[in-house]
């Protein structure tokens, strides 16, 4: 009896440390998804000398990446049992996520206004806006998801979840760069010169953002196989996030599309000025 209950003892200590470390796990993959897919259109350019974007957009980097770095230290502080230390640099959790929030609010609301420009080419500006409705998702789920984890700070169980759901809403982004940048259609060497003294910026189609995300969902699949193979079941906030998420998908381009978003994408420009 003694050697069962000790070998039971062994196992249930094994399977905490594995839960804790499959955070790590996940936070680490969700660190290397931002760094290789901004590569080609962001740091590789940088380090060349080749990138010609906005200061802002440097800001916006560093910014994120600043979250991926946290999220993933504070995953590791649980995961060796340093639980205070983790409690204790949440406040600056706190602030770099409210800071990703305004990066991502203030550079839809430079896209917005840049390609409504005058002057610029016919159904830029309401492409643009139907784009930006893809990053406007990021703030409509991962607000209310990151305020719930604040709120459930004391039920761990609830709140490592929250916030892993509330980083994944980052992802879709960096992996639809890659996607962009390997499928994109080469350039038409036939198309008319830019409006000269106008920013060149580029609006794909609402739809191209639905690959990005469905990718990303797998994370959300690895998080809930790991529940069925740890606890038995999926836990109810996967469920919900999943449920929701997958009529956001589904809503994705008409909403975009609708004039209800195109009226509040061209309010969200103006914040440009």
């Amino acid at each position: 009896m003694t050697i069962v209950v000790a070998g039971a003892a062994v196992s249930g200590r094994a399977k905490a440390a594995a839960t804790r470390y499959f955070y790590v796990w996940m936070a680490a993959i969700f660190l290397a998804i931002a760094v290789l897919g901004f590569i080609p259109t962001y740091f590789a350019p940088v380090a060349t000398g080749t990138f010609h974007g906005e200061p802002l957009l440097h800001f916006h980097g560093v910014i994120m990446l600043s979250w991926l770095v946290f999220f993933f230290v504070q995953s590791l502080l649980v995961a060796r049992g340093k639980t205070l230390d983790h409690r204790a640099w949440g406040v600056l959790g706190v602030s770099i996520y409210t800071a990703v929030v305004f990066m991502v609010l203030a550079v839809m609301s430079m896209r917005v206004a840049q390609a409504s420009l005058p002057g610029q080419p016919a159904g830029l500006a309401h492409a643009m806006r139907a784009f930006v409705w893809g990053d406007f998702v990021v703030l409509l789920f991962g607000v209310p998801l990151f305020v719930m984890a604040i709120v459930c700070i004391k039920r761990p169980e609830i709140h490592k979840r929250l916030m892993l759901l509330a980083t994944l809403v980052l992802m879709p982004a960096a992996i639809g760069r890659w996607l962009r940048f390997f499928l994109a259609p080469p350039a038409d060497p036939n198309a008319p010169p830019w409006p000269a003294g106008l920013p060149q910026v580029f609006a794909p189609p609402a739809f191209v953002v639905l690959p990005g995300v469905l990718i990303a969902d797998l994370l959300l699949i690895a998080a809930i196989v790991h529940d069925w193979r740890t606890r038995g079941r999926p836990h109810p906030v996967y469920l919900w996030y999943g449920g929701v998420g997958l009529f956001s998908v589904l809503m994705l381009v008409p909403i975009a599309e609708s004039p209800g978003w195109q009226w509040f994408a061209a309010a969200i420009g103006h914040l440009a000025g």
